[in-house]
């Protein structure tokens, strides 16, 4: 799907950077995954999170759920009406129109019309990206956690945590701090 819209996955998910201009990693907060299972909000706050989650998604075909989701993110940051405008449109027609590539199933579509277009704001999405996150949480988050994509990524962050070079780190830092 985002092989198609090329413009569509740069416009909504931009590569996320720390401070100094390296792409973020999950190993700069709370543990990756260990904050993944604390919450769907924290999974979703991780582009790694988000990265395996859309991974997850996909092998259950309904990836199109947190790209709506994020999608609807990114438009409440969106200025002018203009950006608003096209920006309203292309969620519209990517996900909720009748004839949308990637359809969300949610309540009320239907009389989400396209005239609404005509008068964006930031919030017109919001009810139909609250039905989405609900349904990510009280149904794919669940089978996420207990996922092969996500327990092996698990696994992984605890054998680098246990890597000797880990445990020569923590203790130069233990030094450091203690001295």
């Amino acid at each position: 799907f985002l092989k198609k819209m090329p413009l569509f996955s740069n416009f909504f998910f931009p590569e996320i950077n720390d401070s100094e201009g390296h792409p973020s990693s999950s190993h700069q907060t709370l543990k990756g995954t260990s904050k993944w299972a604390t919450s769907l909000e924290n999974l979703l706050e991780d582009p790694e999170g988000v990265k395996r989650f859309r991974e997850f998604l996909k092998k259950e075909f309904s990836e199109e759920n947190v790209l709506f989701w994020l999608a609807c993110e990114e438009f409440k940051k969106t200025q002018g009406k203009k950006q608003m405008q096209e920006k309203a449109k292309e969620i519209y027609m990517t996900f909720l129109s009748s004839k949308a590539s990637s359809q969300v199933n949610v309540e009320g579509q239907s009389r989400l019309s396209e005239t609404i277009l005509e008068t964006p704001h930031p919030l017109m999405f919001q009810k139909l990206q609250d039905q989405i996150f609900n349904l990510m949480k009280y149904d794919s988050y669940s089978r996420f956690l207990k996922s092969d994509i996500f327990l092996n990524h698990k696994k992984s962050e605890e054998q680098e945590e246990n890597s000797p070079e880990a445990q020569t780190a923590a203790k130069r830092a233990s030094r450091i701090y203690n001295t």
